[in-house]
């Protein structure tokens, strides 16, 4: 028996813990959650301190050293720790794709830190010493004048740009002892540019009206109690939910805590932070913003500064649950119900479903917000899992905006030509410009038109890797895949029969940006989607513009649907409601409400009245006509007893297994096999349905087929289940994933 040896999980190629002897240097200074370098095999890999001092039956002769330690501060806590192994059960993954997920790669690559080098005056010249550098180097001299009027260093770069002198220059000046030159290790801040203006928030004392206070005074009572409670904060849009989020957060940084917050998307992000800091200036507190679009830089540098403890705060997309946060007090998950917070690949976790589980396993407070929470967070609250805390109204009594149905039946009646955008909804655009009014216009789906048709033949122009129409994009004058990213030339006659009738049918965001511009010439129209954000900062610099007024109306997809807050737009278009309803999804009806209340609560936020117009081929659907009515208990009672009589979530868990390949008939066989094993195997324990053609039956050159199994208990059939697969001999051109939870039915 060996003893004192150090645990450790390989980041990659093992998927069990291994021991190991301390490093020869620094063995008394490790502590979990630490990044380390291992031998491996005849490889060098990394892994993660999981625990000290323990003991195996291993020979010590045999037992290999870790290498080093990669840093200093543990880049995971005791509570991730746990999470990772849990997240490993759950979800159906390998060690590596979960360490790989929950430790950036910007931390596993060993980003270096940003050093910046400074200068500053280090003695003045007499008057011969002048007159000599003056004769004999100019330049020096001039350098010289320019840091006789500056007190303090300056940043080197800053001297060279100002002065528009070298860098030799400089050196010539420090090695004379004129000037001193020295080196400071340089945070790299997310937004720290405060590009487009979206963080300079004006911060006024708050007033918060009773149902805020109830709703705080509630989760702070959970917050006192230090133990794991998970709150749904349901209030409806404009109701003041990230004013009783600042109300927790504040109580718990008196205390000494951290803080998780999550929003579902990137463009939401400028707004929180801008919020966050300026109620977290006073207080002294560092924040963290974290999301992929930032650079390798600041994401290594956001995630060490919350690993050494500077940072209590972290504000940032879904795998910013998985943050180093020190003393972990709360968890927020903004818009919870939104399907972003789903990861596609492996590991598929939920952010949501992760930050209760965390929550649970640090002792922390969950607070699950939202205008439209989803079925599954609903029923938890029936069922008495989560704590329920309701706003009903707008802050300062603001009115909710009027809804009004367009019926787009009658309007092709009436032009007897489809139409994007009704006689109503122009006009009503036309009186917002006139009145300096701002407008907000959604459709969620990019491109010009959706798909290019010939009259003559029947020719449907189809990627030639998926099962999907190629939409038409007239800028560029190509047809693109939006799933795979294949493209060719838009051509100008029929490749089946030659014709010069072909027709593109359907409309997306640049069709529409081209009829409002012909619709309102003189107004500002920005499209803001997938195809113009193609630069770092854009969609900042597009919001920025539109919270300045310099932009009338903003056309977009789903990023701006939910969260922002202009409080000069009174007028909302919600231009083809039916898209998601014609998704075969069960929760297809779920959706379409959650998109209609959401893009309605954009409008109307500030002291004027707002109209929200809801274009439809279908205005009698149930989840239109509760959306026109705000009815949402209605709509819950009514969708849930649909989901009850299928046996559907949130009544039953279900698991989606995906099959791809190459080859139709491989994939047709080995799938048929599967279901029939599984059958034989737990048809005492899972309903199975399938195999079936997903969906999306053919994506990127791949046959797609799934098989759904529903269980009253994830844990209880997964691991078997991944036994089964395991012990199943599958061949190697089909591809299969268990996705737990699915979000995407596609």
């Amino acid at each position: 028996m060996t003893g004192g040896l150090v645990e450790v999980i390989p980041v990659s190629g093992y998927d069990k813990p291994l021991s190991y002897l301390p490093p020869t240097k620094g063995g008394d200074a490790l502590r979990i959650g630490q990044l380390v370098s291992i031998p491996l095999g005849r490889q060098k890999l990394q892994g993660v301190i999981r625990s000290l001092n323990v003991e195996s039956d291993f020979p010590a002769h045999k037992l290999k050293r870790i290498y080093e330690v990669i840093f200093d501060e543990p880049v995971m806590t005791a509570d991730t720790l746990a999470l990772a192994e849990w997240m490993r059960g759950y979800y159906a993954a390998g060690n590596e794709s979960v360490f790989e997920t929950m430790i950036p790669a910007p931390i596993r690559a060993g980003v270096e830190a940003k050093i910046c080098r400074y200068l500053k005056l280090a003695r003045r010249l007499d008057v011969p010493e002048l007159e000599t550098l003056n004769r004999r180097a100019p330049k020096q001299a001039a350098l010289y004048a320019y840091f006789l009027g500056i007190s303090g260093e300056v940043e080197r770069n800053k001297v060279i740009a100002e002065c528009g002198v070298t860098g030799a220059i400089c050196d010539g000046l420090v090695g004379r002892g004129i000037l001193v030159e020295t080196q400071q290790t340089r945070q790299r801040v997310a937004y720290e540019d405060d590009l487009g203006n979206m963080e300079k928030v004006i911060h006024k004392p708050v007033v918060l009206n009773d149902e805020q206070i109830a709703a705080g005074n509630s989760i702070i009572a959970s917050l006192d109690l230090h133990t794991f409670r998970t709150h749904l904060l349901h209030g409806i849009t404009g109701s003041g939910k990230t004013e009783v989020y600042l109300h927790a957060i504040q109580h718990v940084l008196n205390q000494g805590g951290g803080v998780i917050f999550l929003v579902p998307e990137v463009a939401l992000t400028p707004q929180t932070v801008g919020r966050m800091r300026t109620r977290l200036a006073d207080m002294g507190t560092e924040m963290v913003v974290w999301h992929s679009m930032l650079s390798a830089g600041e994401r290594f540098d956001g995630w060490m500064s919350l690993a050494r403890g500077q940072a209590r705060v972290v504000v940032g997309a879904r795998s910013a649950i998985f943050a180093p946060v020190h003393n972990l007090r709360l968890v927020i998950v903004d818009e919870e119900h939104e399907p972003a917070y789903k990861q596609g690949d492996t590991p598929r976790y939920h952010g949501r479903d992760v930050a209760v589980y965390r929550s649970m396993l640090a002792k922390a407070v969950c607070v699950l917000g939202s205008a439209t929470p989803s079925l599954e967070t609903l029923y938890n609250a029936q069922e008495g899992r989560y704590t329920l805390n309701r706003l009903t109204k707008r802050i300062d009594d603001r009115q909710l905006p009027k809804l009004r149905i367009i019926d787009m039946r009658s309007e092709l009646l009436r032009t007897k030509a489809i139409s994007s955008i009704s006689r109503d909804l122009a006009t009503a655009l036309l009186d917002r410009w006139e009145r300096k009014e701002q407008s907000i216009l959604f459709l969620n789906r990019r491109g010009y038109s959706t798909s290019m048709l010939c009259p003559d033949c029947g020719y449907v122009a189809m990627s030639p890797e998926s099962s999907v129409t190629l939409t038409y994009h007239k800028a560029e004058e190509k047809l693109k895949c939006h799933l795979t990213g294949y493209e060719e030339p838009a051509p100008t006659q029929c490749p089946s029969c030659s014709s010069e009738k072909i027709r593109w049918r359907g409309f997306g965001t640049q069709k529409v940006e081209d009829i409002l511009s012909k619709l309102l010439p003189k107004a500002k129209v920005v499209r803001m989607d997938a195809d113009t954000l193609s630069k770092k900062n854009e969609f900042r610099e597009i919001l920025g513009n539109f919270r300045k007024g310099k932009i009338d109306i903003l056309l977009g997809t789903q990023m701006i649907a939910k969260g922002l807050d202009f409080p000069n737009v009174t007028l909302v278009g919600l231009i083809d409601a039916d898209l998601s309803l014609h998704i075969p999804d069960f929760r297809a009806a779920e959706r379409t409400f959650q998109l209609i209340v959401q893009v309605s609560g954009r409008a109307g936020r500030g002291d004027r009245a707002g109209e929200v117009f809801v274009q439809t081929y279908l205005p009698s659907s149930a989840p239109i006509q509760f959306a026109r009515r705000q009815d949402f208990d209605g709509f819950l009672s009514a969708e849930l007893e649909q989901r009850k009589e299928f046996n559907y979530p949130p009544y039953r868990h279900l698991i989606r297994h995906i099959f791809r390949s190459k080859n139709l008939d491989k994939i047709l066989f080995y799938t048929e096999r599967w279901a029939r094993l599984v059958e034989e195997t737990f048809g005492d324990t899972l309903e199975i349905r399938g195999p079936a053609p997903a969906p999306l039956e053919r994506l990127k050159g791949y046959y797609r087929f799934h098989v759904w199994y529903f269980t009253d208990k994830i844990a209880r059939v997964i691991t078997p289940l991944q036994q089964l697969r395991k012990d199943f001999k599958m061949d190697e051109e089909v591809v299969d994933v268990f996705d737990v939870d699915p979000i995407d039915m596609g």
